[in-house]
């Protein structure tokens, strides 16, 4: 949080109109596109493991419903950061903006209608371990979540569409982005904001909640009773045990603790996230290069996190990046004697 703070700092304390504070917002313009593109090479890369261990897990047995959906996450992942550098190249490329407006604000609304799906995706996740892992007395929510796990598949299609239809407003709602001419060098060619009336407000604080905050609230709700489950658990555990050693879940472990980071995660994306579009909103600053580095960054953690929650995932991937590691010390196989004459 601290350094995110920081970078928007300095992001936003080169807003002017002289020749010297120009400069300095196009310098911190390609520094934003720098980093976003080294996360990206680390998000393309966790993602594309896991799909690929995922489709050659498939090939052994069928997919569970959770592999479904963090398959769909990791393809969206992905796509978004395609999309974002492609943006954020061809916004450093064409700095008179000579590319039609329309070309930039179909890509705008690809981008936000891709954030939209890895929100509620991941949101689908925790929700489904949740159903697994906690049980409820209420039949007819256990026959919902039920039905809704069964058609994973089918939820997992929906949400993409959903994001699409949800930011295909902005086209008619949003206007174009103008400033000054003397920062018109340094300013994204075909950004689009929210104007100053009550239907450009009321729809941006619509898409805030339906992209992050009902997300967000979904996740907490499983969030609070995951963590209500294990205490439940561990407690009866140890009164089974008369204290004699501490209770082991296993495997069971390693998921909650995967959904509590993936909860942990998404908060702090989804302060930093409210606040830059705040200032995007109300303070009106050009500050979408921002938005893609923060969602950048949450997509890389939350590969890591994926990860981590498949075992098998986890053991693969560390043992061939410590085999790579001269310094760190190897063990040495055990060889059959060799037979002497």
């Amino acid at each position: 949080m601290l350094f995110i703070g920081n970078f928007w700092r300095l992001f936003s304390e080169t807003r002017g109109g002289d020749n010297t504070t120009s400069a300095m917002k196009g310098t911190n313009k390609l520094a934003i596109l720098i980093v976003t593109g080294m996360l990206a090479v680390t998000t393309v890369f966790f993602n594309l493991y896991i799909l690929l261990m995922s489709l050659q897990s498939k090939t052994k047995k069928k997919w569970a419903p959770c592999e479904t959906i963090i398959v769909a996450l990791c393809v969206g992942n992905g796509a978004h950061q395609l999309v974002c550098l492609v943006w954020m190249t061809m916004d450093q490329i064409d700095q008179h903006c000579l590319i039609t407006h329309a070309y930039y604000t179909a890509v705008l609304l690809l981008l936000f209608s891709l954030k939209f799906t890895i929100m509620w995706t991941t949101a689908f996740l925790t929700f489904y371990y949740s159903t697994k892992l906690v049980t409820t007395p209420n039949e007819c929510y256990t026959h919902l979540q039920t039905a809704i796990v069964r058609h994973a598949a089918t939820v997992v299609f929906l949400i993409p569409l959903t994001g699409l239809v949800t930011c295909m407003p902005m086209m008619a709602v949003f206007h174009e982005y103008h400033s000054n001419e003397t920062d018109a060098l340094n300013e994204d060619c075909g950004m689009i904001t929210p104007p100053d009336t009550t239907s450009g407000k009321a729809y941006d604080a619509l898409y805030l909640v339906a992209a992050d905050v009902l997300p967000g609230l979904l996740m907490i709700k499983c969030c609070v009773s995951i963590s209500v489950h294990l205490a439940i658990h561990l407690r009866h555990m140890k009164s089974s045990t008369n204290g004699a050693h501490a209770p082991k879940l296993g495997t069971q472990m390693r998921v909650i603790r995967m959904n509590l980071s993936l909860v942990l995660v998404f908060l702090c994306f989804l302060v930093v996230d409210l606040y830059v579009n705040y200032q995007i909103a109300v303070e009106h600053d050009n500050a979408v290069g921002m938005t893609f580095f923060i969602t950048s960054f949450y997509t890389t953690l939350s590969a890591m996190v994926l990860i981590y929650g498949k075992k098998t995932f986890w053991k693969k991937l560390s043992a061939s990046c410590l085999s790579e590691l001269p310094c760190l010390p190897r063990r040495e196989e055990k060889q059959a004697p060799a037979e002497h004459k």
